[in-house]
């Protein structure tokens, strides 16, 4: 029987899947084994058949490790998924350790064993504090050329994805592929290579202007794809997926190759110059394309920024397909404050209503990731979803937190929204609007162009920080145009990159708190950089944030006098903007409903 895979996983799948793992891997004379979340194409959203992790442990989450030994194993994840975890493994199995400790872990737990890898999940830079773990240890890191997990998986894999290939208008990417391949080609003669490999499902759907579904929740196909400089490509794709239409729109200057065929491509590139990755494709790549003799240039992947950096069409696009969805959300937070308030539903109720209502716009294509609800204590949980035992029933005096968003062919959506059930409290006040103080303070900046997402983010968290608090994850996500709703490489928060925040790219501002076994709070909408206006004697180009998401936010949970004369003028003027984007779209009860959300402060 095949497995799939849901957030209900089985906690007992490690006492019935770890003793096959290890019988495979005293056959390839392995002591431990590494077993990332990753798959070959480092996505975070898998499809079934590469959902290695949860096999292995249960664990569904999108960010986990494990390392397994013939005696003992441990399960390594963030603070998203404290719950999760505990709900969906064995403590008695896995011992639980945090996400960044596992070439710690690796320095004292692997002293003198051999600890198989597979080359195809782990990216080179992914590899170097592992490799370097194992050093000190003095233990060996042991490529593997057949996971010793797949075989103990066997006939009950799933088999890998086949959803279709199909073109994604320029009405709605707004460049042709003939002139992305034509600039890409020439970024990569730049880097000094003669071809570019790409691995990453996000760069290929962006530079052909293909659209798949093999990773749930981003409608991305899995392939590769090997670019010269005069833009002539190779795509790699199992047959299974090429529709009727696909040869046709790519033209004569794309080949579509099996994919059985790339190892064959990659030898055939013997002498040439090779840009790779090393952070988004697998070592696999590396020592082929070197066994091969070719020159491995290592680099970033040269679509990202422009991928990134929308242009004038993506972000129209965005805006069209965010007002969309603003009147979807706002016909969801009405029946939250008409229906939910009496009926007190269950969060699973509750993520059906929001989807249902995405579902009714008639444009929605899939969700960007699944719906996130937490009633009190589980709003708490950042990433919470209400599955299995865990789900709980609305209550008043409580406050809800719903965090949810759509894909369309003309944008993606990512909007959180946090709610009073029943009267709020003054803390529960006081709270939300220091966080709402905090989503202003981002919404509103002005900063040199140049300037990364990592130098902006303390001036979200100043009025947090000024109250003594903070919260534990980014203030903001890149997001993609009909791609994946979390997009590198910008971002914004306290680590990771110098990326600079550039012209067209989309990120999240989603400040948050979070009382642990009372309830959390996190605002969140998507803007996009934007050049600024630069005021009489400024000297220095600036940038801002243009706002794309457009729905109104519980006025009663707001403490107005906590807010600056300018932060009350902020919120009075989205209100008033989101009256007039969203109102057009409704009617009735909700448009008077949305009239009485946005009247000022």
């Amino acid at each position: 029987m095949r497995q799939t895979f849901d957030e209900t996983t089985d906690p007992s799948f490690g006492a019935k899947h770890l003793p096959l793992l290890r019988a495979e891997m005293a056959k390839q004379g392995l002591d431990g084994f590494l077993i990332p979340h990753e798959d070959e194409h480092q996505n975070e959203y898998l499809p079934d058949a590469n959902e290695r992790l949860a096999w292995a442990t249960g664990f569904t989450g999108s960010a986990g490790a494990a390392v397994v030994f013939q005696d003992r194993a441990s399960m390594f994840t963030d603070g998203r998924y404290t719950v999760q975890v505990k709900a969906q493994t064995d403590p008695a199995l896995l011992e639980r350790r945090d996400l960044n400790d596992v070439a710690a872990y690796l320095e004292t737990a692997a002293k003198g064993a051999v600890i198989g890898y597979d080359p195809r999940l782990h990216s080179p830079d992914a590899l170097i504090p592992l490799k370097r773990a194992a050093q000190k240890a003095g233990a060996e890191l042991k490529a593997v050329t057949v996971n010793p997990l797949d075989l103990a998986w066997g006939d009950a894999r799933p088999a890998q994805p086949t959803a279709p290939v199909v073109p994604h208008p320029d009405v709605y990417s707004g460049e042709s592929h003939a002139l992305k391949r034509a600039r890409i080609g020439e970024a990569v003669a730049d880097a000094g290579a003669d071809a570019v490999l790409l691995t990453a499902p996000s760069s290929i759907a962006w530079l052909f202007n293909v659209r798949g579904g093999d990773v749930i929740r981003s409608p991305l196909p899995i392939g590769q794809a090997l670019l010269a400089t005069d833009g002539t490509a190779r795509l790699f794709l199992d047959p299974a997926k090429v529709t009727n239409e696909l040869p046709e729109w790519l033209g004569d200057a794309v080949q579509i190759v099996a994919t059985e065929r790339l190892a064959k491509a990659l030898e055939g590139l013997s002498g040439q110059k090779v840009l790779v990755d090393p952070a988004l494709s697998s070592a696999w790549y590396f020592d082929r394309l070197e066994q091969a003799g070719t020159t491995v240039v290592r680099g970033a992947d040269p679509c990202a920024i422009p991928r990134a950096s929308k242009n004038a069409v993506e972000i129209e696009g965005s805006r069209k397909a965010h007002i969309r969805d603003g009147a979807a959300l706002t016909r969801f937070l009405h029946w939250v404050d008409t229906v939910v308030q009496d009926t007190l539903p269950d969060e699973r109720t509750v993520v059906e209503a929001l989807e249902r209502f995405r579902e009714e716009t008639g444009a929605l294509k899939d969700l960007s990731f699944d719906t996130i609800a937490g009633a009190g204590p589980n709003g708490a949980l950042p990433h919470y979803k209400p599955v299995g035992g865990t789900i709980r029933h609305v209550e008043k005096g409580s406050l809800l937190l719903v965090d949810g968003g759509g894909q369309y062919l003309d944008g993606t959506t990512d909007v959180t929204r946090t709610m009073a059930v029943g009267e709020p409290t003054a803390d529960q006040k006081r709270m939300f609007t220091l966080v709402l103080k905090a989503h202003i303070a981002m919404a509103t900046i002005r900063f040199p162009a140049g300037t990364s997402g990592m130098a902006l983010d303390a001036i979200a968290r100043a009025p947090m920080w000024n109250a003594g608090l903070d919260y534990d994850h980014g203030t903001g996500h890149g997001v993609g145009s009909y791609l994946g709703v979390h997009e590198g490489p910008q971002r914004i928060a306290k680590w990771g990159t110098s990326q600079p925040l550039l012209e067209g790219m989309i990120l999240s501002n989603e400040p948050g708190y979070y009382r642990e076994g009372h309830w959390g709070i996190r605002i969140e909408t998507l803007q996009v950089v934007t050049p600024a206006t630069v005021p009489e004697g400024g000297e220095r180009p600036m940038h801002g944030f243009e706002q794309l998401t457009f729905a109104p936010h519980d006025r009663r949970l707001i403490d107005a006098d906590m807010l600056t004369a300018d932060e009350r003028a902020y919120v009075d003027a989205y209100h008033a903007e989101t009256l007039a984007k969203v109102g057009p779209l409704l009617e009735g009860e909700v448009l008077a409903w949305l009239t009485q959300a946005c009247a000022p402060l």
